[in-house]
């Protein structure tokens, strides 16, 4: 207990972080794990819950799916599911038994215990961009990605209390050789940050490595790591119906020692899955299924996610589409879905616009308020994200915090609340017709706290924001992110586990870290 009570003390705990973050560049809100109070958009009734699953069904028993993992193509054969080569088969009443196996919500505890977060429920988790391989912001334009840049979104991801989860790169340094970059990426995460990390499913060495920091990061011991959720990996299928060696892999290596996987199939309608939004969905379950199944036979009750990436392409070019009211409607199907099964829901705050303007809100926003109606747990690229994952930006990342902020506002019972104070007859008596309520009294003991106060958002009108400098959104969010980058401080972390970390990644350095073929 002193050993944990001490880690809390240097991590700095909710106040620590609140203070750290400061009042200078932003007013942000505190740290939270935000609970959705709104009952969930369901467009299907219950016959179609059953139409979708019943497909996913017959494509799992009828049609099969490719595992390109011998491992795990014995694993599932052991298991008596019907295996041809790499094609394996699995009938419903297997598919359901894992599935009973598999919990409704886990935590995660990162190397700082008073970020644990809690998936599943009403709890709804932002995930900073992950994977593009390039940047853009304002003075550099579009680039290859890069190890400060990498290290620039670590900062922003620690700093944003909005932000939970520091997941996959939000920038791909190509100036670090692959065989060695996942050794840089996870030291400067995980001291950067101290916020819940994870693992890229691209080979075991990557895999072992990742959980290996994390376990030193966190001055834990071999059993304390094992014991509860302390990262996690996203595997994504190959669709149509193919699970790659290197994800699952990564993902069996994970369940064996009761680690989280999110399992996300990739599917747009009209490219890799069939062009209407029920079939789209239909075949990304029965992908997702596959492989959950597998985990569950493996280690039941191993923590797992269902994830949602199906949209549609733009049919006049093949390029994705993202925020659509397609993407929406298959958020929303998937989430009934996911409630059906009992498992955690993951989707994503995509957009296809290549720089940080209306277009990328309009599709960033869509996809995000997707993920509120769906009743989403873990919301995957919910700042930063352009050009359908193939750009990061710094500017997008602080215009989306800002709608993540309002959405956690939205949240708050405040909003919605009907006690006496709320209803405030005593003040529309006392304000009578014709009145106004900015001196009562009932608005001077709330009007601090009463609404939203953006940090990026001008609500001045045209004549003050002219002569103000005209200064447009994406202007103003480059300012502030220049900001934070100016008063950035890392947060605490035990000198020993630092240094334990440290020689960790020097060790696997001088190995030659992950096999490459170049």
């Amino acid at each position: 207990m002193a050993e944990e009570a001490g880690r809390r003390r240097r991590a700095g705990g909710r106040a620590g972080n609140k203070t750290r973050a400061g009042n200078a560049a932003i007013d942000q809100m505190p740290w939270r794990l935000p609970i959705n109070p709104d009952r969930p958009v369901e467009p299907l009734d219950a016959d179609g819950v059953q139409a979708i699953h019943r497909t996913a069904m017959r494509v799992l028993s009828e049609i099969g799916i490719e595992f390109l993992n011998p491992d795990a193509v014995a694993i599932l054969k052991q298991a008596g599911c019907r295996v041809n080569g790499e094609n394996v088969r699995m009938d419903e009443d297997f598919v359901m038994e894992m599935l009973g196996h598999a919990p409704e919500s886990f935590t995660i505890t990162p190397r700082n215990p008073d970020r644990e977060l809690i998936v599943g429920g009403k709890h709804m988790l932002f995930v900073n961009v992950s994977s593009p391989p390039n940047a853009w912001d304002m003075e550099r334009g579009k680039r290859s990605g890069d190890f400060e840049t990498f290290k620039e979104f670590m900062k922003l991801t620690q700093y944003f209390n909005c932000i939970h989860i520091a997941g996959g790169y939000p920038v791909e340094p190509i100036d670090i050789h692959p065989s060695v970059r996942h050794l840089d990426c996870l030291y400067e995460k995980l001291t950067l940050t101290d916020k819940v990390v994870h693992a890229y499913s691209l080979g075991a060495e990557r895999v072992e490595d990742v959980m290996e920091m994390t376990r030193l990061a966190g001055g834990l011991s071999h059993a304390e790591f094992d014991a509860k959720p302390r990262m996690y990996t996203n595997i994504n299928s190959v669709s149509p119906l193919k699970h790659d060696y290197p994800m699952l892999d990564g993902a069996m290596r994970l369940a064996k020692r009761g680690q989280p996987v999110v399992v996300t199939p990739f599917t747009l309608a009209g490219a890799m899955a069939p062009v209407t939004m029920s079939g789209a969905v239909a075949l990304s379950i029965a992908e997702a299924l596959a492989a959950i199944a597998l985990l569950q036979y493996i280690n039941p009750g191993c923590p797992v996610a269902i994830g949602t990436f199906t949209s549609n392409v733009d049919m006049k070019s093949g390029a994705p589409a993202f925020g659509t009211p397609e993407y929406m409607r298959a958020t929303q199907m998937t989430g009934q879905l996911a409630r059906f099964y009992k498992l955690p829901l993951r989707s994503s705050g995509v957009c296809a616009a290549n720089v940080p303007d209306g277009q990328a809100m309009w599709e960033t926003s869509n996809s995000l308020w997707a993920a509120v109606q769906s009743g989403t747990n873990m919301v995957y690229h919910a700042a930063g994200w352009l050009e359908g994952g193939l750009i990061a930006s710094p500017e997008k990342f602080i215009m989306d915090c800002e709608v993540l902020q309002m959405i956690q506002r939205y949240f708050e019972e405040a909003t919605f609340a009907t006690t006496e104070e709320d209803l405030a007859f005593d003040a529309i008596k006392e304000v009578g017709a014709g009145g106004h309520y900015f001196g009562c009294q009932h608005t001077q003991d709330r009007y601090q706290t009463a609404f939203y106060a953006p940090f990026a958002s001008d609500w001045r009108n045209y004549e003050a924001w002219q002569q103000d400098g005209a200064v447009w959104t994406p202007e103003r969010a480059h300012r502030i992110y220049k900001q934070i980058l100016a008063e950035f401080e890392a947060p605490e972390m035990n000198e020993d586990h630092r240094e334990e970390l440290a020689r960790f990644v020097a060790q696997r350095k001088q190995a030659g870290g992950a096999p490459t073929d170049f």
